[in-house]
């Protein structure tokens, strides 16, 4: 089960570049960008980008060109999650790919493929990196022969495109990538090596972290995507043509880079009735007809105040907090194993603390319903939850009005209600945040936002340290969820 947990967060390590952005591709969408190729370099080439991988499985493309079924080439990642390159032409072809499995959605991977057929030595003609290593242990390996001319990448008057798979013959299939995208670069003329993209940490030598790209040569079609245009995601910070976006909208601009990770819901760490996921892994979709599918978020803490609103674009899903060790329970309050808290539409507090089940407590006059968007705060440093409706905190647990977090005095409680401190010495005091469908009527349907938002916001608010854009501004002393707040706070 990937969990960012204190102590592991290797995006918070100290860097002379910071990535501010990066772009959210939904294959639901069927996102990506394209751009038309002038004549270039047929033997030598490089592509490399970061990427947080969303949905798993199927065939995801990260580079395409494909003038035809016996003519295409891919840079990808294959339905068994590894990640390979694929050059066929006159229907010969090579297809490298690795034993490693890449499934890990809470991660930023860097993934490098240079190409040079002019190699002498055959394994050099394609270098494929991940992290900062180059691969050696494939489960397909094959190669282009010496000086072999590439007839699909740096074609004249071919098309380039970013975030998809184009094969099939007579039916053209199409396959998405479905995930986050930073610092995406094509080279054309030069084989590149990873460290030219990035560097291992001094301090922490095992940690991979971007550098610099733009003193590098682009050659004639190559581009630098930095996604820091949000009305031109396609924008080529070098300067070249811009690539043109299909299906992207503003909202696709994202802070969750490989220097900044910020807390997603995790596909990987969910109830077996396997609710599905989109937009980055921030839209939960609970099976129709179901109720109380549940699924964790990333990143889990133990200390601190935290902050993430959500929008119930269906009132029956919300989001609540319980322990990285609760299993991912039906109701998240019938198991003894399950610590957890949590508000439904009906107004009701639900959960489970050492004590039993809260069922049906608090003030039910204050509720929600479709497309309101709701606040919750977890303070872990008192152990407590808060719940808010449109800007305005419910009241707390216990029927009072202690429900707002400005205050510290208890949104699942107060001093007069000790029980109902359900988030401190429970299991082993590590908890994080949690969506679920709360009815079996229609399908529960949330959009969470830990801090980028994948729906429009119309005011805008950081936390105090300049991290997140929110609704509503985070109560004074809680933070987004992300790697730097968690490497400061956490």
């Amino acid at each position: 089960m990937p969990l960012i947990l204190s102590g592991n967060v290797a995006s918070a390590t100290t860097a002379a570049y910071s990535v501010d952005n990066s772009c959210r591709f939904n294959d639901d969408d069927t996102a990506y960008m394209a751009k038309t190729m002038s004549a270039g370099d047929t033997q030598k080439y490089t592509f490399s980008t970061w990427v947080k991988r969303g949905n798993l499985g199927g065939y995801q493309g990260l580079l395409n060109c494909r003038i035809s079924e016996a003519t295409r080439g891919h840079v990808y990642f294959h339905s068994n999650n590894s990640f390979a390159i694929y050059l066929k032409q006159s229907g010969e072809g090579f297809l490298i790919s690795t034993n490693a499995r890449y499934r890990d959605s809470s991660a930023w991977y860097h993934v490098c493929v240079g190409v040079d057929s002019t190699q002498s030595t055959e394994a050099n003609r394609v270098k494929i990196y991940v992290n900062g290593t180059q691969v050696t242990s494939f489960e397909n390996e094959s190669y282009p022969d010496l000086n072999e001319d590439s007839a699909t990448f740096n074609v004249n008057t071919q098309s380039l495109e970013v975030g998809r798979l184009v094969y099939g013959d007579p039916t053209i299939l199409y396959n998405y990538f479905d995930g986050y995208m930073a610092e995406t670069v094509f080279i054309d003329g030069t084989q590149y090596a990873a460290s030219d993209f990035g560097e291992f940490d001094s301090s922490s030598p095992t940690i991979w972290k971007p550098k610099d790209v733009s003193e590098l040569t682009f050659g004639t079609n190559g581009f630098y995507l930095d996604y820091e245009a949000s009305d031109n995601l396609g924008n080529d910070a070098n300067g070249g043509t811009d690539l043109t976006e299909s299906n992207l909208a503003a909202t696709d601009q994202a802070t969750d880079t490989p220097t900044n990770n910020f807390c997603t819901l995790n596909p990987l760490d969910a109830h077996t009735t396997s609710p599905t996921f989109a937009e980055g892994n921030l839209d939960f979709h609970a099976p129709s007809g179901t109720a109380f599918t549940p699924s964790r978020a990333t990143i889990a803490v133990s200390k601190g105040k935290w902050y993430v609103e959500f929008k119930a674009t269906t009132a029956s899903a919300t989001l609540g907090a319980c322990s990285t060790q609760s299993p991912m329970d039906d109701h998240m309050r019938d198991s003894s194993d399950v610590r957890s808290i949590y508000r439904l539409t009906g107004g009701y507090w639900y959960g489970q603390n050492n004590g039993g089940a809260i069922d049906d407590q608090g003030d039910n006059s204050e509720t929600f319903t479709d497309d309101d968007i709701c606040m919750c705060a977890l303070d872990m440093d008192n152990g407590y939850f808060y719940f808010g409706i449109n800007g305005t905190w419910v009241n707390g647990q216990d029927g009072s009005t202690t429900g707002d977090p400005a205050g510290n005095n208890g949104g699942s409680g107060g001093a007069g209600n000790p029980s109902s401190q359900l988030l401190t010495n429970q299991h082993d005091g590590v908890y994080t945040f949690f969506a679920m469908d709360g009815s079996t009527a229609g399908t529960g349907q949330l959009q969470a936002n830990f801090g980028n938002p994948p729906y429009t916001i119309s005011s805008g608010n950081a936390d105090a340290d300049g991290y997140g854009n929110f609704e509503y501004a985070p109560p004074s002393g809680f933070y987004a969820l992300c790697t730097k707040n968690l490497a400061e706070y956490g």
